[in-house]
Order: structure tokens, then sequence, then C-alpha cells
């Protein structure tokens, strides 16, 4: 992964994926480039139609023509705004330690635009929630949601606490994501030296075929010479993994994303929306 694309609309939020970029990004040598974008909708304004039977002729026009000034002036304010958050996304990320960055300003919808920058990118990072989260803390953002559904790119959504990372959880379910996810995890500079968990949760104690699945994820760490501490639970996935980050104080959750249907391309598996949404870490999805 050389290249990280950092989504940010300067919130509480967003300032802790700055500080996970500026660790994640020298230890991958990637560059970060950091996107804001004003969305198109905070600078249109009503249209007046067509009141000149009713307030008469010229007084429609000076509302037409007064209107169309506070457009004006609501895209310079958004400008301006933009710079401001992208100016301050620079230097803290410089300050956690990332040094390459682009930084990029778009007007739109973040889930159209990102279409133009996903394929260059090799990761995709945004905050769990945005400028509205006092108003939804318990749900997990609208544009996120959309995003981590429709992008085809691994996703690391960041947590609104920033906290050093030093231990890693694997869920694992041996999906194809899942694979792919160990398998990226494993020879990643970014995460060597790091205590590994690798947790896979079965539906009753005697599930033979989820114990198997553990086991060839120890092989796999092993080999590539790590020493995991593995562990299988019987349950419910999300609350059992939920609850293995709290009790083993773990720093990042990594799974795949999964449950692709031909009706509907762009579902994920309901654990894993589930489990963004209650982490209390971040979580790295792979497709």
């Amino acid at each position: 992964m050389k290249h990280i694309l950092l989504c940010t609309d300067g919130s509480t939020f967003a300032q802790s994926s700055y500080q996970y970029a500026g660790w994640l990004a020298p230890r991958l040598q990637a560059q970060v480039d950091v996107l804001y974008v004003s969305d198109i909708r905070s600078q249109k304004v009503a249209s007046t139609g067509n009141y000149s039977g009713a307030i008469g002729l010229g007084a429609s026009r000076e509302l037409l023509d007064q209107l169309v000034e506070l457009e004006h002036e609501r895209a310079k304010l958004n400008h301006q705004k933009a710079q401001l958050i992208l100016q301050d996304a620079e230097q803290q990320l410089h300050a956690a330690g990332a040094t390459q960055l682009r930084l990029i300003h778009e007007t739109g919808y973040l889930v159209d635009i990102l279409q133009d920058f996903e394929a260059e990118a090799d990761l995709i990072m945004l905050g769990k929630r945005g400028e509205a989260a006092e108003f939804a803390q318990d749900h997990l953002g609208t544009k996120v949601e959309r995003i981590v559904r429709a992008s085809h790119k691994p996703c690391l959504i960041t947590t609104r606490d920033y906290q050093p990372i030093e231990r890693l959880l694997l869920a694992y379910d041996g999906s194809p994501s899942a694979q792919k996810m160990l398998t990226f995890l494993l020879a990643s500079p970014a995460f060597k030296g790091l205590a590994l968990h690798i947790v896979t949760v079965g539906k009753k104690a005697d599930d033979v075929v989820a114990q198997a699945h553990l086991k060839e994820a120890d092989q796999q760490a092993q080999a590539a010479g790590w020493q995991p501490i593995c562990q299988f639970i019987p349950g419910v996935p999300e609350t059992a993994i939920a609850d293995y980050i709290e009790t083993h104080q773990m720093h990042l959750l990594l799974m795949g994303a999964y449950g692709h249907s031909r009706i509907r391309r762009l579902i994920i598996g309901s654990t894993t929306l589930q489990l963004l949404q209650i982490s209390p870490v971040p979580v790295l999805l792979f497709r």
C-alpha cells in the first residue's frame, strides 16, 4: 500500500483519522491524499419560481438577484471553509508523522466523487461518523456506510479517540475476504512487531469447521514468523468480538467484508456493519 486516500469533513472523528494516518503512512512509506468535498447542496438556494403574478415582476426579479448573490457568497464561504479544513489536516498530519501529502478540494457529492480517486488509492480512510456525530452517536455515518458498501478497496474506519496501535485483532472466518486480510496482515511492514490475536467465532462449542479455520490461520501466521494468540469463541460474532476487544484491550480490528449477492451487489455482511457501528477501535476492512 503506497497510496492512502483520506476523506475528511473537519469533524471530531476526522481529527482522529489524521493521527491514525500519521501512524500508518510512514510504516507503509505511503503518500496521503486528503480529500475534502464541499457538498453542492449547501450552495444551492431555493429558486424563486415564477411569482411575478403574486408579488409583481419587479419584486420577483429583485428577489432572484438577491438569491443568486447569496449563492455566490455561499460558494465563497464553502471554499474558505475547505481551505481551512485542508490546512488544519496538513498541519496535523505532518505533526503525526505523514510527510508525503496532497490536498484536494472538490465540490459535489462525496460518494460520487470518491469513484474518481478510488482507482489510484490502495486504502481509503475516514472517520466512523461525520459532522452530525453529536446528533447520531449510536449510528454509523450514512456516507461511511455507503462508501464501505460501494468501495472495492480496503477501508480503514477510525474512531473518535486516537490510541497508538500495539495489539491487533484479526476476526477470521475462513472467507475469501478474511483470507485476503490475513495475507496482507502477515506481509505488511505496517504491523511488524505488534501483538497479534486471531479470533474465530463459531455457532457452538463443537463447531469443527470454525475451529479448522482458526487452525489454518494460526499455521499461516506462524509460517510467516508470527506468534499469534488464537481463540475460538462460540456465540454471536459481533457480540463475541466486541467483548474480546474490550477484555483484551485491542487497538485495531481487522476483518473481511462479505455477503455479496447477485441481487444487490453493494451489500456487505450484516456482522461487518454491526461491528463497524459498535467497535470501540478502528476497523480495517478487506473486500
